[in-house]
């Protein structure tokens, strides 16, 4: 039976070697169709771990937040037919912090086998390196954008984290890190741990935790980096 594979891709501009398995050059190459967040960028990444691949002889389906679901359910009817499909993030693990979910709750429903490839993801790799909890965390996505609520949820993070133990992992867009930053050293406590890791698996790679009360003074430059944020106990 046909599979639906979820695909890692680099979180940056790094080799393929660095960060993805031998096998997985093999396995991409075999496959005639992707679901995919962005064309452009999909073809991009294919022809980066196999420059011999031929894009045109390729069918590929693309899938974002504007998507609807009838056309994801006929993303997967050349699965039915008997061809594998790959599902291409733009960064990471699909399917994690990424439309490619729907897919897969699609595919089981189908009784569609999904094999999940091994890769690097932000949000681990984050966690892995800040010495916060792993045995009980949160991944809350993006934060509200504006006050009051951006607040209210700041110290209900804070607050989880201080009864339960839980660390609390969120995102934001890159070009808004400097104002969620400000946001946190403004309403969460001195004693807060709070981690920052930006640029995961590259070369100018930054991961560091440390109170809120050391970030106030030691304000890192993150804007535009893709980052991770985390509040937590060490």
């Amino acid at each position: 039976m046909a599979k639906l594979y979820m695909i890692p891709t680099t979180l940056g501009d790094t080799t393929i070697e660095r960060v993805l398995p031998p096998d997985l050059t093999l396995l991409i190459s075999s496959l005639p169709v992707f679901i995919v967040e962005n064309i452009r960028t999909a073809r991009r990444f294919l022809k980066k771990v196999n420059p011999a691949i031929v894009i045109d002889d390729l069918v590929f389906f693309e899938l974002n937040q504007h998507t609807e679901k009838k056309d994801i359910i006929r993303f997967l009817e050349p699965n039915q037919k008997g061809l594998d499909i790959g599902i291409i993030s733009e960064a990471g693990c699909p399917g994690i912090a990424d439309p490619g979910a729907e897919v897969v709750r699609i595919a089981h429903t189908k009784s569609i086998q999904v094999v999940p490839l091994v890769g690097p993801s932000s949000i681990l790799l984050a966690l892995m390196a800040s010495g916060m909890s792993g045995q009980n965390f949160a991944f809350n996505g993006y934060l509200p954008i504006k006050n009051p609520e951006k607040l209210q949820q700041i110290k209900l993070l804070e607050k989880r984290m201080q009864t339960e133990g839980q660390t609390q992992i969120f995102i934001e867009a890159p070009y808004r890190n400097a104002q969620l930053l400000d946001s946190l050293l403004q309403y969460c406590e001195p004693e807060t741990m709070l981690c920052i890791a930006a640029d995961i698996t590259l070369d100018t790679e930054f991961i560091r935790a440390k109170p809120i009360s050391f970030w106030k003074t030691n304000i890192p430059d993150i804007q535009k980096r893709p980052t991770i944020f985390m509040i937590g106990k060490i």
